[in-house]
């Protein structure tokens, strides 16, 4: 029981450190769906909390290579002893292709664009006060390669986002554009239509573009994933 409580105090901590000591960051990026189908008609839904508060994530295998997928990704966030505070709401969509290779084997490619909004207020030990008031736009391509079997699903995956930041009172087409590779790795693990997924990554600025706003470069999210509509050959 020790054990366990600690684990917890220990995931707390960090959620509370990068969170809220992350300088109110407009761009918080969502957990990546990586849903390494096997065949047409699987279904695949996400629960998940982190680094990006909180994940809802679908994605439904329509061909035995199309997938779609929707995603979402919402976080409110408050500190008891000071006025600090965020709020982020942001969704997506994507399609892509996946195919096997040999039994358990797996790759995939999906592209899509999401939009959300957050706003902020962060005061640190110093009295020095920035707030966080934004919308913006984003595109992804996201690979990924990894295995599939009835109690284990891994994948690693490098996501490629292009970011348009406009903060408030700008033009929704006049904001920045920023580039920023985000690679990840998941597991799930668990019964064949019910498995813990664990994922943990890194957002991380590519190119020599300057990036006009604060970012989390830190991906960690714990959740649980359903699978139904799964073939498995035994």
């Amino acid at each position: 029981m020790k054990s366990i409580k600690k684990g917890k105090h220990f995931l707390y901590l960090v959620f509370v450190f990068v969170v809220l000591s992350s300088c109110s960051p407009e761009y918080i990026p969502n957990m990546v769906n990586s849903p390494m189908f096997s065949n047409a008609g699987e279904f695949q839904a996400t629960v998940a909390t982190g680094t990006s508060n909180f994940d809802a994530q679908t994605a439904f295998a329509i061909t035995d290579n199309i997938g779609i997928m929707v995603n979402g990704s919402f976080g409110n966030e408050t500190n008891d002893s000071t006025d600090d505070f965020h709020k982020h709401t942001f969704i997506e969509g994507g399609i892509g292709y996946y195919n096997k290779i040999g039994d358990k084997g797996r790759y995939e490619i999906y592209g899509g664009f999401g939009t959300g909004s957050v706003e902020g207020f962060f005061e640190d030990a110093l009295f020095d006060s920035e707030i966080t008031n934004a919308n913006y736009n984003r595109f992804f391509v996201q690979p990924g390669i990894g295995m599939s079997t009835g109690i284990f699903d891994g994948s690693f995956s490098p996501r490629f986002v292009l970011i348009q930041m406009n903060p408030q009172g700008t033009d929704i087409t006049s904001g920045s554009y920023n580039v920023f590779i985000e690679p990840v790795f998941t597991s799930k693990v668990g019964f064949k239509w019910v498995k813990f997924v664990a994922q943990v990554g890194f957002s991380v600025p590519f190119g020599d573009d300057q990036v006009n706003f604060n970012y989390q470069s830190f991906i960690m999210n714990v959740g649980l994933n359903l699978n139904i509509g799964r073939k498995y050959e035994f």
